[in-house]
């Protein structure tokens, strides 16, 4: 399976609006601590702004309501495949993600014949605390021997600079948050992903 080569991760609806006309063709939406009413909302919006553009949706974690809204994709991590009911999401025909930060992880993951694995965080990252320190461009290329043709998507303090070392290393597809939410001008941020990513 080919992905687009810049995969970034949104907690809003509304960034999808910013960054699918700009040519953005994957994009997951993340969205914790929000009401049920509002995450339904959240997911169809983002699934009809992603149908209008040609795009691809990713929804995190939440696979009762990816299944209930005809999602096409689900990202789970390791917690999350504690809780989810793995025959009902395969019975949906979703493609599915899977984090991994170390060897256990990734054995898990390989089990399940994701669609993709994500590896992080392969740079120091603000996004959320982790137990796990930064990965670095070896592990990389380390787990991109090991998953072969699923594509592997490096996440973590990724930014436009460091995008084409982790391609190098072995990425097929890199993962943006903060390098572009919390930059003045995200819209330019998004072209210039665009643009190292073509």
């Amino acid at each position: 399976m080919i992905l687009p080569r810049f995969y970034p991760i949104f907690d809003d609806a509304a960034w999808l609006d910013r960054a699918l006309p700009l040519g953005v063709r994957l994009v997951q939406l993340r969205l914790k601590d929000r009401a049920a009413h509002d995450l339904q909302g959240q997911i169809r919006r983002g699934l009809a702004i992603c149908r209008d553009h040609g795009a691809s949706l990713v929804v995190n974690d939440h696979w009762q309501l990816a299944i209930d809204e005809g999602a096409d994709w689900l990202h789970l991590g390791q917690e999350d495949l504690d809780s989810a009911d793995l025959p009902a999401i395969r019975r949906a025909g979703l493609r599915l993600g899977i984090s991994t930060h170390d060897h256990a992880e990734l054995d898990r993951a390989l089990a399940l014949a994701p669609d993709y694995v994500a590896l992080g965080p392969v740079y120091p990252t603000i996004l959320k605390q982790m137990k796990w320190h930064s990965q670095g461009l070896a592990r990389v290329t380390e787990w991109k021997a090991r998953v072969g043709d699923i594509p592997l998507i490096a996440i973590g303090g990724m930014s436009v600079d460091r995008a084409p070392g982790a391609f190098a290393a072995g990425a097929d597809v890199v993962s943006a948050v903060t390098d572009i939410t919390l930059n003045p001008d995200p819209e330019g941020r998004l072209r210039d992903w665009l643009a190292v990513t073509a």
